[in-house]
């Protein structure tokens, strides 16, 4: 491996085999991010705490944000901390604990986008058949789809890394760095699981219940009162749809735009330009973990006034489990 004059080593003892260090963000770059960790962890812990603590909020919707605030959780706690210092530290820790770090850096954006997945196909089914949503969407089925889907990630995860234990090393070029260079095929595989099936079903699902929204919003507007599968349902309960698609419509769209940046990079050819961008891209993808809560800030009342119980310890109070939510 040729070093370029000058350039400080991870491993000088090792010349041949030791990586170049890499070159430190701006120190207020680094504070700022550093900062974002713990805000992404407060803000989806009080998530995960109030549905989990309030029977009322135990919906299979908010079940599926549940699971996502986990991810987001471990993003903000693992991932997160783990990607700043391997962008402005040498890798310090072995192959054991890097080994570790890629297979939960692959099981989170892959459970992730299979929440924001099932997400869709949860207000699909609202929206285009309401009349059998309560019978088809239980909370029952909803947690066992959830776990069907973390399972699916760490087994997709373990296949995707099954060389690493075996042959430690044979991810890298050089000691002092952690990531994984695969092949082509695997890359192009890879993209094809986590980026363009699912978000194509994302797009496809949610195109339809906007048109279907559209559609019954004149109905609702004309007032039209035939007995139809579709209008059965009172005007009220289908606001109280129309309006949840269009809040989880901009959970959806806000995690599209963290997230194709940083895929769409992934097959542009290297230059100057992708090298500035390429970091700003992660970054994006990083950060959504740390809007979602503020998007649920912004959008659910509910999300408020369980902060506001948790913040003043009411949340400890006999049955308060039992409160009034929404």
């Amino acid at each position: 491996m040729e070093v370029e004059d000058g350039a400080e080593l991870c491993f000088p003892q090792f010349p041949n085999t030791s990586c170049i260090k890499p070159s430190p963000w701006p120190q207020t770059v680094t504070i700022m991010f550093y900062s974002i960790c713990p805000i992404t962890v407060t803000l989806n812990l009080v998530i995960i705490i109030s549905i989990s603590h309030f029977r009322q909020l135990q919906t299979p919707t908010n079940i599926l944000l549940l699971s996502l605030a986990v991810s987001d959780l471990l993003v903000g706690l693992v991932v997160m901390p783990v990607q700043i210092f391997n962008r402005t530290s040498c890798w310090f820790f072995g192959d054991f604990v890097c080994a570790t770090y890629i297979l939960i850096g692959i099981i989170i954006p892959l459970a992730t986008i299979s929440d924001i997945v099932l997400i869709s196909v949860d207000r699909y089914v609202a929206i285009c058949d309401p009349l059998h949503y309560t019978t088809k969407v239980t909370v029952r089925r909803v947690k066992f789809c959830v776990c069907l889907c973390w399972l699916c990630s760490v087994t997709y995860s373990l296949l995707y890394v099954k060389d690493l234990p075996t042959q430690p090393g044979s991810y890298r070029y050089c000691y002092g760095e952690c990531f994984i260079d695969p092949d082509n095929i695997s890359l192009l595989f890879d993209l094809f699981i986590n980026f363009i099936v699912p978000v194509t079903v994302i797009i496809a699902l949610y195109l339809r219940v906007f048109a279907v929204a559209v559609s019954q919003a004149r109905v609702m507007r004309s007032h039209i009162t035939a007995v139809t599968l579709q209008h059965s349902v009172t005007p009220k309960a289908k606001k109280s749809e129309l309006k949840a698609a269009r809040k989880l419509g901009v959970l959806v769209v806000v995690f599209l735009i963290c997230v194709c940046p940083l895929c769409i990079l992934t097959w542009v050819d290297y230059n100057w330009i992708v090298a500035f961008i390429h970091p700003l891209s992660a970054i994006l993808f990083l950060s959504n973990s740390c809007l979602n809560p503020v998007i649920y800030a912004f959008l659910y009342p509910w999300f408020r006034k369980a902060v506001k119980l948790i913040v003043t310890l009411q949340i400890l109070q006999p049955g308060s489990s039992e409160t009034n939510m929404l």
